[in-house]
């Protein structure tokens, strides 16, 4: 679907009906990836309208050269959710760097917010300021990391739990359609600036604490973004869930039906908080 604003248009794909529930990526990811990971989640479970965005330069979204930075890409996410469900009430899921624009949106739109939930989230933007675990190996079962690729073998080389059953994972992602590839190039642009790969306010600077449920979910041995930062952020989100798993990378390697476990608690913790 698509979401026609003044100066750029947005991708989205909707899955059910119900609450709204707003679902922003990992750099670089798209809404089809987002879902196809996050839509497993929500088998037998009705009532939540799930609205996966690719921001600009993600997937069907393009980019654009006003677009120089993480505010202008927050400032269309916030258009985009403004014209998809004009004044009504959601939630919010963000992985990685989508986790910190989620809480820009949070920053801005917390009135109308019922719950938000992150998993291996970007607290950090600027590299050098996270506190982050070395690259640690946890698990290589025997032969996995034999006859592979050169795609895989440097997708496996950032993975800690290196199994036979996450490499059968990996090759079973479906092949991108040139149509859906992020733009690589225009994201790069960013990321390579740190001015630019962080808003100019501070996303965590809420004027009051998000009393809502949350769910913040890390891993131990994540060496992009950690797990000691998020810590930081319980002050703000009193109902909030702070999960530590260990054997778990950024790539959450594994970790499928606990991340579920834990989504679906707090589901039904936020359609309850509706209801009261």
């Amino acid at each position: 679907m698509e979401c026609k604003l003044e100066n750029v248009t947005v991708y989205y794909e909707v899955y059910g009906q119900g609450r709204p529930l707003i679902l922003l990526p990992g750099w670089t990811m798209e809404a089809s990836a987002n879902a196809r990971i996050m839509e497993p989640y929500f088998q037998d479970r009705d009532g939540w309208r799930r609205i996966y965005i690719d921001p600009p330069g993600h997937g069907r979204t393009p980019g654009a050269d006003w677009i120089t930075g993480l505010d202008e890409m927050l400032d269309v996410i916030l258009a985009c959710i403004d014209h998809i469900i004009p004044g009504q009430r959601f939630a919010l899921y963000g992985m990685s760097l989508g986790a910190y624009l989620a809480r820009g949106v949070l920053f801005h739109r917390q009135d109308l917010v019922d719950g938000l939930a992150m998993v291996v989230p970007v607290i950090t933007p600027t590299d050098a300021e996270r506190d982050t675990p070395p690259l640690t190996v946890v698990v290589e079962e025997p032969g996995v990391m034999d006859f592979l690729s050169d795609e895989e073998r440097e997708m496996m080389g950032s993975v800690v739990v290196r199994s036979k059953r996450y490499l059968e994972e990996l090759r079973a992602w479906p092949e991108l359609a040139e149509q859906e590839q992020s733009d690589v190039a225009f994201l790069q642009t960013i990321r390579e600036n740190p001015d630019a790969y962080r808003c100019t306010f501070d996303v965590d600077a809420l004027e009051e604490p998000f009393t809502k449920p949350a769910l913040i979910i890390t891993g131990r041995q994540d060496s992009a973004v950690g797990y000691a930062d998020a810590w930081r952020l319980l002050d703000n989100y009193p109902r909030a869930t702070f999960a530590v798993f260990d054997r778990a990378g950024h790539f959450m390697e594994e970790k499928e039906p606990l991340i579920g476990l834990l989504i679906s608690i707090k589901i039904r913790q936020k359609g309850h908080s509706q209801r009261q």
